[in-house]
């Protein structure tokens, strides 16, 4: 089958034929009909964070049809429409068993430990797939298995309350989902910030309250999500605290920012929260919110590509430079 891989860290992805990966009697064969391109396939490509091993598969956002099973499968059949979450856990160690399987003691994460979508078929658990109703499309359902469930999680660790604020620093893929959910979890103000005109609109157009970043110091928020991964930008996000305000970590960056530990945090109370990834159960009810007409990310997908090294380069490298919409996915 067809593949774009990460060969060399630093170069483009290459088109390439591969094998599948050897059926387990656990696992299901999934046609991928839509693998998202998220920022940390980004980071992947330039090394800023290091993958499992090279060649690789990157694509962690991915829906589409089972078309085989293993023998011990029992809960998903050929034709069936599923998205897929990214953590393969044991299900057994602590940290699953308190339903914190991003921190598996054996977890892998599809797309970046093992081969993952930007393929024509992707081979996961069967514990790894998620029904995926008809009112969802293919698209959205990649890209909630990411950029949405992974807002859900921020805003959860952030510990958000009805009627409380909320500051979203970075409106891209992660940003649109998270001002949606925030206002579907009860926010009473949610601030969009971002350095483009483009995403200022957008933010705008989903009920937000538009911000420059150069005026981010006009914010004051509850909650404040980093989604970018910029120190200025994290910097930006303790700072417009109020009282008991709690800053979210979750854009991907090795650069420190500066801290006054008694101005920023004691005299305010705040906290700083870091956010990794998600939860399966968050999963099941980001797909629950969405299957009510509570939650739709459809109109986050902004551009779609075919399995091509060359439309898909573009699109990450567009991405890299902070620019090309909110979310690109290809469909195979």
């Amino acid at each position: 089958m067809r593949a774009l891989r990460l060969v060399v860290t630093g170069e483009p992805l290459r088109v390439e034929d591969v094998e599948l990966e050897p059926l387990g009697a656990d696992d299901v064969t999934v046609a991928v009909a839509a693998a998202g391109i998220c920022r940390s396939d980004v980071h992947y490509r330039a090394g800023t964070r290091a993958v499992a091993r090279l060649p690789l598969t990157p694509g962690h956002e991915i829906a589409g049809t089972v078309v085989e099973v293993g023998s011990e499968v029992r809960r998903v059949s050929p034709g069936d429409r599923v998205a897929v979450h990214y953590q393969v856990s044991c299900g057994r160690c602590g940290q699953c068993s308190q339903g914190r399987e991003q921190f598996c003691s054996t977890g892998a994460m599809i797309g970046l430990s093992r081969d993952g979508g930007y393929a024509e078929a992707v081979v996961v658990p069967e514990r790894n797939t998620v029904p995926l109703p008809e009112t969802i499309s293919f698209a959205a359902g990649a890209i909630m298995m990411c950029s949405s469930v992974t807002s859900l999680h921020a805003l959860r660790r952030g510990g958000l309350a009805p009627g409380e604020r909320v500051a979203v620093f970075g409106c891209g893929g992660l940003g649109v989902s998270a001002i949606k959910l925030a206002f579907t979890l009860g926010a009473s103000v949610v601030y969009g910030v971002d350095v483009t005109d483009e995403k200022l609109q957008i933010a705008a157009g989903l009920g937000a309250r538009p911000v420059p970043f150069s005026d981010a110091a006009t914010v004051r928020a509850d909650v404040a999500l980093e989604l970018v991964g910029l120190p200025e930008t994290m910097r930006a996000a303790v700072d417009c605290l109020g009282v008991h305000g709690r800053a979210v970590a979750v854009g991907i960056t090795h650069e420190p920012f500066s801290l006054d530990s008694f101005a920023d945090l004691v005299l305010r109370e705040a906290q700083i929260i870091g956010a990794a990834d998600h939860t399966a159960a968050e999963v099941e009810e980001l797909i629950d919110m969405a299957a009510r007409g509570a939650f739709d990310v459809a109109d986050a997908v902004t551009a779609t590509v075919a399995l091509d090294a060359a439309a898909v380069n573009d699109a990450m490298d567009r991405l890299a430079a902070f620019q090309g919409g909110v979310r690109t996915v290809i469909t195979p």
